[in-house]
């Protein structure tokens, strides 16, 4: 019985990836410095995997960005606008690779990244491929072949992973209307075809296709286009040998198609869906075999072997052991690396930490599933299926994980908990007699950048290098500085910066209880960002308020109004690990009530504007649209009953970026911010047309330039984009703010764009007022 894995994290155990990355963005590393960083990290990933046992091992799982990315450069599916960086960078590949990814302004150039939006239901961000009619294919990066060759000589016959080409097109957009960018699918499939004979060429013996959207809704002719195209890969390679992945949800109603397809192995996710076994393979060829994804690839729970058995054991019994693989749901890039660089400490106790597994772990976790299965039974064997059951008994039954009195304020959690007072146009009245707020008023998403001085500061806090005091001296230096510094620029409302917070979510984690947190836990957001998500193991709930000191003491420092700043239920949801013992929508309810008592309490403070981020509720959203209504009740009454518990005169507003929000429009008006601010830079305000076509009724700010991008964008560039919006949404309900928080920009670029977007809001304003007077 084989074991595999479809994927591991690429960002190295220690963020070498992001390290050297970074450094080089900064011109502080060579490009020769990142290249060997990434074969460091392949190799290290490589032996990894084969010292713990895998006997089917991934490569083109590495990127230095983004693995989409990798597709679009490989593919030769590279916008127009990148030329002159290709003719001014020479046969840089990496440079033009970043350039997409990230903009480039430098030389006289100024080129504006590609779209980034979410892939599928995770916080991973993906850069979203641009096709246009007629568009041709080429092999223009040997990315694949280059990792094959690399494993090849250190001894190891990889499994290439490509993305399938149907769902490499269902990822893009099209950039022009009135044609289908499936219709480009046979000039895609010639230089799948190039690529595959190179493949070939050096020895390779499986191809691993990834084809997620097979766990979606599809219409019938994605469907045809399926059939068509897996039909016309066989026909090119009939020797091929193909394995089929899906993962993220079951396949549900294209069960047939998949099990039907002329491939050789198929995955399925039996974590999202452990009951589509008996029907997947019900359907299965006598020929095919099936890889069952058992250890979950998206969280953080050790395995129950037991339950696993039970499905191998199953399997093996319709299909013999010889058509059965065994692997993670998913890519592991979704894990972070490896349980045995956490320390114990006072949060991550020995007792939490036995519950847990890392992507390290969870390759341990497949090979021994695999051995237990085959029937092998070593005293080291028995230990270790003895010492999992021993933790699973355990976590059930610890008094960490369960709080009574939580547990019933949720069971009386009322229908006017879940309401504001007023409607929003009552409130909107209200409000604006008491805050007195110009058209086209101007802020920030939040966050302030965190230099490395900053977060120095933290890191010899901890350490204890310096004490409290002298950590809130310097804090409160930092805070006190960029107040005045908003004042000088003239933005309407202000931010305190967040400069105490690590994340935005660890931040609210580590003053709540049920979490617990890492040291090394970091997995990848995009690029070279990471993030640490907590694990929420227990019920949650508030012991103290957890951010009214900061606000209260920035708004001391000014006249002018201070935003409250919280990261909203769903979201500390999404962006943690969480508890797999119970709903998810028990969980979040219990952080909406945490975040209600925040709310309520920065009101008695004095801060009559509270932002409460909600950038995930989009990512939550099931795959499949017959699971999307549960989903968006408890997820948009979470929020609500955050939110609900103010007077009338307190400004709410929420946080969303790089989400497609057409087909829940209606749901996001039901949260009933009086004020939502969106991603649109990337866009050039396209994702306004859904408020439009809506008629959104609340306030809106689109944001007026992408700060996931180190270019700075001229006061003209935001004019125009602000004028658009107007075209689209009443000016009336039009703020201008960047498209997401600042942490991770600097600060010389940050003020320069700051600069230029109030003096963009200006010319705005007294262009309509002009007009009025005409």
């Amino acid at each position: 019985m084989l074991t595999l894995n479809l994927g591991y994290p690429r960002i190295g155990s220690h963020r070498e990836l992001k390290k050297v990355c970074e450094n080089y963005w900064a011109g502080r590393a060579s490009l020769n410095d990142v290249v060997t960083a990434g074969k460091n990290i392949r190799k290290e990933n490589w032996l990894l995997q084969k010292d713990a046992g895998i006997d089917m091992i991934p490569s083109n799982d590495f990127s230095f960005y983004d693995h989409v990315l990798d597709h679009s450069f490989m593919f030769g599916a590279i916008p127009a606008r990148y030329h002159e960086v290709i003719q001014q960078k020479g046969n840089e590949e990496l440079d033009l690779y970043f350039a997409m990814a990230r903009g480039y302004q430098k030389d006289g150039l100024d080129v504006t990244a590609m779209e980034m939006t979410k892939w599928f239901d995770t916080n991973y961000h993906y850069i979203v491929p641009e096709f246009y009619p007629n568009q041709q294919f080429k092999l223009f990066s040997t990315k694949a072949i280059n990792e094959f060759y690399e494993a090849k000589q250190q001894g190891i016959i990889t499994r290439p992973v490509l993305i399938g080409p149907v769902s490499y097109l269902l990822l893009g957009k099209e950039k022009e209307q009135g044609f289908n960018k499936l219709s480009l699918i046979r000039n895609l499939l010639t230089v799948y075809a190039d690529l595959i004979r190179k493949l070939q060429d050096l020895g390779m013996d499986w191809l691993q296709l990834d084809e997620p959207f097979l766990a979606t809704d599809l219409s019938p002719q994605t469907r045809q286009v399926y059939i068509e195209t897996y039909k016309q890969i066989r026909k090119e390679f009939p020797f091929l040998k193909i394995f089929l992945t899906t993962y993220f949800e079951g396949l549900r109603d294209n069960a047939p198609l998949a099990a039907a397809l002329p491939v050789n192995a198929l995955h399925i996710d039996l974590v999202r869906d452990p009951g589509q076994i008996s029907r997947v393979i019900s359907l299965l060829p006598p020929d095919k075999i099936l890889s069952l994804g058992l250890v979950d690839g998206r969280n953080v729970w050790k395995n129950d072997f037991r339950h696993s058995l039970e499905l191998i054991s199953y399997a093996q019994e319709k299909l013999g052991r010889a058509r059965v693989w065994i692997s993670p749901s998913c890519s592991l890039l979704h894990s972070p690396c490896d349980l045995d660089n956490e320390p114990e400490t006072e949060v991550l106790t020995a007792e939490i930490k036995q519950w847990l597994a890392f992507a390290r772990q969870k390759l341990s976790e497949v090979v021994s599933l695999g051995k237990l299965a085959s029937g092998e039974r070593s005293a080291a064997l028995e230990g270790e299926l003895k010492h999992n059951q021993q933790c699973q008994e355990n976590r059930r039954h610890s008094p960490l994980i369960h709080n009574v009195d939580v547990r019933e304020r949720v069971k009386a959690i009322s229908p006017a908990d879940a309401r504001r007072n007023s409607t929003f146009s009552q409130r909107k009245e209200i409000q604006q007699q008491k805050l007195g707020l110009p058209l086209f008023p101007t802020t920030t998403i939040g966050s302030f950048p965190q230099t490395s001085e900053v977060r120095s500061w933290r890191a010899r806090f901890k350490k204890l290098e310096i004490n409290e005091q002298e950590y809130v001296q310097l804090l409160e230096k930092e805070t006190a500085k960029v107040v005045k510094w908003q004042e000088a620029a003239g933005l309407d409302v202000l931010v305190h910066g967040e400069f105490e917070r690590n994340d935005m979510v660890e931040y609210f984690g580590e003053q709540l209880r049920g979490f617990t947190f890492t040291t090394n836990g970091w997995v990848q957001s995009y690029g070279s960002r990471c993030v640490k998500p907590p694990v929420i193991f227990g019920d949650v709930w508030r012991p103290a308020p957890m951010t009214v000191r900061w606000s209260a003491f920035a708004q001391s420092l000014t006249s002018k109004w201070m935003k409250g700043m919280l990261t909203g239920p769903v979201t500390i949801l999404q962006w943690s690990f969480v508890r797999n013992d119970q709903p998810r929508a028990e969980t979040c309810a219990q952080i909406a009530l945490a975040i209600r008592d925040e709310v309520c309490d920065l009101e008695k403070a004095g801060i009559q504007i509270i932002q409460i981020d909600e950038p995930a509720i989009r990512e939550g959203l099931p795959l499949r649209q017959e699971d999307r209504a549960t989903y968006l009740d408890w997820a948009i009454r979470a929020f609500r009953i955050a939110a609900s518990g103010v007077a009338d005169s307190t400004q709410i507003h929420t946080h969303m970026c790089y989400s497609e929000f057409n087909d829940i429009i209606g749901n996001i008006a039901e949260m009933d911010a009086d004020v939502i601010t969106i991603e649109t830079s990337r866009s050039q305000m396209e994702l306004l047309d859904a408020f439009a076509d809506f008629r959104y009724p609340n306030d809106i700010g689109p944001g007026v330039y992408d700060i996931h991008s180190p270019r700075v964008p001229s006061r003209e560039e935001m004019v125009a984009l602000l004028k658009k919006a107007t075209e689209v949404i009443p000016h009336q309900q039009l703020w201008v703010n960047p498209d997401c928080g600042l942490k991770t920009r600097g600060w010389n670029e940050t003020m320069k764009a700051l600069t230029e977007m109030v003096a963009a809001a200006h010319e705005v304003r007294q262009t309509l007022t002009e007009e009025a007077e005409l």
